[in-house]
């Protein structure tokens, strides 16, 4: 039993006392090799009585577990010390580019939604998000669009099949605009309500200006006494920052839209400059009745339905509001102009080189939203 012991002991001490992982080996030969201490023991078992092997093979087998266990410990130790000592020496940094590697580029839409969201923000909205997948009780009947409502046939829904039923029991899809967002909004937190809601949205429709998927941003204000003023003078301020031009000029015509009324389309002034090429190009900025200028269609707005209101668990008697709703391709068309909007989503390396954003280009107002570094 001290024979044992002493050998616990002393191969206990040598694995704890190892440097590094080749002397670790050596130890665990030494000790649990064919030719090791701990294995000459097991060896002795069967030389023994049955009365000395019941009382001394428990013994032998403990040592072996424990030395088996001190070798497995260390060995951890210094694997992490050796891993530990491998990335302090390391400085790759792998969020840089590679060397030699093309840098890639902020995308134009994405750049586009943090020029949004810093206009928004310091007018006082906060950012909406919610489900790209939503059932039809918030993408139409909650937006005053029954079933048998004709402005549904204003949008070609990708529909889920039957098998994907909403929790209300109607049918799911992938949503045609981001105003859900408002619904869920004011069900959730109640009024007062500003926010903006920016994302993704989805419609059977393909051409040089329309994508089956394009990004779209809403803007919702629910309060005491809103009218249709706060929505004209919000509107104008936020083209004004967005194009950084103090010459905007906004007119309002009377439309349709059933989650709004009155509803109004709203048209912004233009005119046609010629560029490098010398071709021509809208450039917004001034009345669009004078010569050499035009008006352009731009977004949709209105002072939110009674109706809306109502199904967003608002009393409509005491709170109004106004929404409005913009493509986010569309404005970064306008701004940065680009022609087609199938090329935003081709992948081309060319033309995200051409257009893209540095990572360093954070919009600000102080700056200019659209400034470059």
């Amino acid at each position: 039993m001290a024979d044992i012991e002493q050998l616990n002991g002393d191969a206990q001490s040598r694995i704890g006392a190892a440097e590094d992982l080749a002397a670790l080996e050596a130890l665990r030969v030494e000790f649990l090799g064919k030719q090791g201490s701990v294995s000459a023991l097991l060896k002795t078992l069967g030389k023994m009585t049955p009365e000395e092997r019941q009382e001394q093979g428990p013994k032998i087998h403990a040592l072996r577990e424990a030395v088996q266990a001190a070798l497995t410990a260390r060995k951890e130790a210094l694997e992490n010390a050796a891993l530990e000592s491998q990335l302090a020496a390391e400085t790759l940094d792998l969020s840089l580019p590679a060397p030699g590697m093309p840098q890639g580029s902020v995308h134009p839409v994405s750049q586009v939604m943090d020029e949004l969201a810093e206009i928004f923000a310091d007018l006082g909205f906060a950012v909406a998000t919610g489900p790209e997948i939503e059932d039809d009780w918030y993408n139409f009947t909650a937006l005053n669009m029954p079933e048998s409502h004709p402005a549904r046939a204003m949008h070609d829904t990708f529909y889920f099949g039957d098998n994907h039923r909403a929790p209300k029991g109607g049918r799911m899809l992938l949503r045609t605009h981001t105003s859900p967002v408002q619904v869920r909004t004011m069900l959730a937190d109640g009024a007062p309500v500003r926010i903006i809601a920016p994302g993704r949205v989805y419609r059977s429709d393909s051409d040089a200006t329309h994508t089956p998927m394009f990004h779209q941003i809403e803007g919702l204000v629910i309060d005491k006494g809103i009218h249709l003023g706060h929505l004209k003078w919000t509107l104008e301020t936020f083209l004004k920052a967005f194009f950084e031009r103090e010459d905007i000029v906004l007119r309002l015509r009377p439309s349709y839209f059933p989650f709004t009324e009155p509803s109004v389309e709203v048209d912004v002034g233009f005119a046609i400059e010629n560029g490098q090429d010398g071709k021509g190009r809208r450039v917004l900025g001034g009345s669009g009745d004078e010569p050499g200028h035009g008006w352009m269609e731009l977004l949709g707005s209105g002072m939110v339905n009674r109706r809306v209101l109502e199904m967003s668990g608002l009393d409509p008697d005491e709170w109004q509001g106004f929404a409005f709703g913009v493509g986010v391709d569309r404005l970064a068309m306008l701004k940065y102009g680009m022609d087609d909007l199938r090329a935003f989503f081709d992948g081309d390396v060319r033309w995200l080189r051409h257009y893209g954003f540095s990572a360093f280009d954070q919009p600000t107002l102080s700056a200019g939203v659209g400034a470059r570094a």
